[in-house]
């Protein structure tokens, strides 16, 4: 591997190229091939990995974007190129970086060269794509963080993108959720339906009950529920999740059984639902409005009635839960992430009873594999559906989040609760879990 003091350097004058500079914040540990619009290169030549830096501007945006953010506007905005990897599934690229690639701060006396060598007016900030969503303090302007309107705007951003677009990623299920693989070698679609099967059975749901889906998404629990007899309402604040859901909805021939309505969860004025199922919504709450959250929910259901919380989490419970860099300003705006801990804390407190939770991390990652393979499939079809940097974010959201579920940066949690009868009885509840894993 070829580092900076290999290399021949103008250390007289203070100057570096830019492959020098990244070479040297890198401390000469480059595990892909980096080449710059200035004509200069670094990393191993032969590497089948790398990444091409095409013009100022992106010089730019990697100075100038804390963390990941820097190289996600370069690459969305087209200043940045990578090499050996399809954009709709740059995984092997990530995983190459994460594993090999550790940033540290030079001396001062080193950095007052590099400075010099970049030049002072690439370190002011420039528009980003106008893929990006505004950062969290202008956001104001919509809403305190988890009003009404300020969720209906975060939900819009991310899942208004297009259902053409969302049938080519997510499949036939259209589910946008963790799946739960019952083998190593099961297909997406079956791991899918193997979920709300999952679902479906810690909710002991039977015909005739009354099924309450919060952030229903394009309405698969809903259905699934309805095929099996039980009168399934879903609720999301996506409108074109809404259309796509009503729509297959009648297709199915469920309307007698199945709605899927368009607002808010708190909007929902029915009580004593058999089963609430909250699958995916739980990361657009926010923290301090769990308490809110499962209080009201557990308003809805009647005395004995069960309650399965599905969501990404993180592996403790003691970082900032507010997420930041691409995934804020791309992907999830004004989304939260905590540990299970908090999660069951706070349903807990209350008066919740907790009757068994769960880890699906490892089905996640699996899950975003087979959706990155239906993206790179359908790839030609989606950029021209949603446009070459829409269709960019997808492709390194979906690579980078894998990465996150396979190293346990991030987890997936279900966690079964009921709302228990007055004085404490368990009602009819079997005494050791009653589903199929």
């Amino acid at each position: 591997m070829t580092t900076f003091k290999d290399r021949k350097t103008d250390a007289s004058a203070g100057t570096f190229t830019i492959a020098q500079v990244l070479e040297i914040l890198a401390g000469g540990r480059l595990p892909v091939r980096f080449t710059a619009y200035d004509g200069s290169s670094a990393g191993p030549p032969d590497a089948p990995l790398g990444l091409d830096l095409l013009t100022p501007r992106g010089t730019h945006y990697l100075a100038t974007g804390r963390g990941d953010l820097g190289l996600a506007r370069a690459y969305i905005a087209g200043d940045l190129d990578l090499r050996g990897v399809h954009p709709g599934d740059p995984y092997e690229l990530l995983k190459a970086l994460s594993e090999s690639l550790v940033f540290t701060r030079p001396p001062a006396r080193l950095m007052v060269d590099i400075i010099r060598s970049i030049g002072i007016r690439q370190l002011r900030p420039i528009e980003p794509p106008p893929e990006e969503a505004e950062p969290r303090w202008r956001r104001v302007a919509g809403g305190l963080r988890h009003s009404k309107t300020r969720d209906a705007d975060a939900i819009h951003h991310h899942y208004d993108v297009s259902n053409r677009f969302y049938e080519w990623v997510l499949g036939s299920s259209m589910t946008y959720t963790c799946a739960c693989y019952p083998s190593g070698d099961a297909s997406l679609d079956e791991a899918q339906e193997n979920k709300y099967r999952l679902v479906f059975e810690k909710l002991r749901l039977r015909p005739g009950d009354r099924l309450l889906d919060v952030g229903c998404g394009w309405g698969g629990m809903v259905r699934y529920a309805a095929r099996r007899g039980v009168r399934a309402t879903g609720v999301t604040l996506s409108i074109e999740q809404t259309a796509w859901a009503q729509r297959a909805v009648a297709e199915d021939g469920l309307s007698d059984l199945a709605e899927v309505r368009f607002g808010d969860y708190r909007d929902v004025t029915e009580t004593g639902f058999d089963a609430i199922s909250s699958i995916g919504l739980l990361e657009h709450i926010g923290v301090r409005k769990y308490s809110s959250y499962f209080r009201f929910l557990q308003d809805r259901l009647r005395p004995g009635g069960l309650l399965l919380n599905h969501c990404i989490t993180r592996p403790e419970n003691q970082t900032e839960p507010a997420t930041r860099g691409f995934i804020d300003r791309y992907v999830f705006p004004d989304g939260e992430l905590t540990g299970s801990g908090r999660i069951i804390s706070e349903a807990q407190d209350t008066g919740l009873e907790v009757l068994h939770e769960e880890n699906l991390r490892q089905h996640y990652a699996l899950t975003l594999r087979d959706w990155g393979a239906n993206l790179v499939e359908h790839w030609d079809e989606a950029v021209a559906e949603v446009g070459l940097p829409t269709a960019k974010v997808w492709g390194l959201y979906m690579a980078g989040s894998r990465l996150g579920f396979e190293r346990n940066g991030i987890q997936l949690h279900q966690v079964l609760m009921t709302k228990p009868h007055e004085g404490g009885a368990a009602g009819d509840l079997p005494l050791r879990p009653w589903w199929t894993p």
